[in-house]
């Protein structure tokens, strides 16, 4: 997948294009990601991207014209992408979406700042507005990190498992991800559950599918309308989670 940022801070992206997951994706070929400095678009003698906005107000807001032809410069043909503005009245990003722009070929990935965008280069170049959570940021950057994080891992072979995708939280199945545990078999008094210890993967398996149906059901119980549940396994889900009676004196 490509991706372009399109940014007046690129700097601010060094350190995360270039380590961890993200950084290991690019240096393979899996991933090919460059933040594109607005500024250098910009008519203005001193390569200015902001002014005031009509009619007042506080702060100040990007200007259409360097977003427009960087926009232009960078989604020549072949372009076959979405171009896409980080912005709090988008599309809220969960983890369908995600998986929608996982498809695309190429992202071109707009970084709002200062109090907003001229909205006539929204309406003409931007395909799509996302908007990672209801609360105000100072600048798109931080969220276009998020969301390129979030649709990275899902591109193939850019996680060394394809199992980890499918068993995350929010995956195919629509739960949360059950809990997991690793070495020393016991910590502060805590034990590791008996039945990931006895190598029977099917048994481990329908523990794992019980334990993310328990957690859905106590942490985001708005998720199960939609999951993908068995008649069985609901019923089930009832008993354990019914609350158990208080002996009384």
């Amino acid at each position: 997948m490509k991706i372009e940022l399109l940014t007046i801070f690129p700097e601010i992206f060094d350190s995360f294009l270039n380590t961890s997951i993200i950084g290991r994706a690019r240096a393979n070929g899996l991933l090919d990601i460059h933040a594109t400095d607005i500024r250098c678009y910009s008519e203005s003698k001193h390569k200015n991207t902001d002014d005031y906005p009509f009619g007042g107000g506080a702060g100040m807001l990007m200007m259409a014209q360097p977003i427009a032809d960087a926009i232009k410069d960078i989604t020549k043909p072949p372009f076959c992408g979405k171009r896409v503005f980080m912005g709090p009245r988008g599309k809220t990003l969960n983890q369908q979406l995600a998986q929608e722009l996982a498809k695309e070929p190429e992202l071109v990935i707009l970084c709002g700042h200062y109090e907003g965008v001229d909205q006539r280069v929204l309406d003409k170049y931007i395909d799509m507005e996302v908007s990672i959570g209801d609360y105000i940021l100072t600048g798109g950057e931080t969220a276009a990190m998020v969301l390129i994080d979030c649709v990275s891992r899902l591109i193939p072979g850019v996680l060394g498992s394809a199992e980890s995708v499918g068993d995350e939280s929010f995956s195919a199945a629509g739960l949360l991800e059950y809990p997991q545990y690793t070495r020393p078999r016991v910590f502060e008094g805590m034990e590791v559950p008996e039945i990931l210890l006895n190598g029977d993967h099917k048994k481990i398996n329908q523990w794992r599918r019980e334990q993310a149906l328990i957690a859905t059901a106590k942490l985001r119980p708005d998720l199960l309308e939609k999951a993908e549940i068995s008649k069985k396994e609901r019923e089930w889900l009832q008993k354990a989670i019914a609350p158990t009676d208080a002996n009384v004196d």
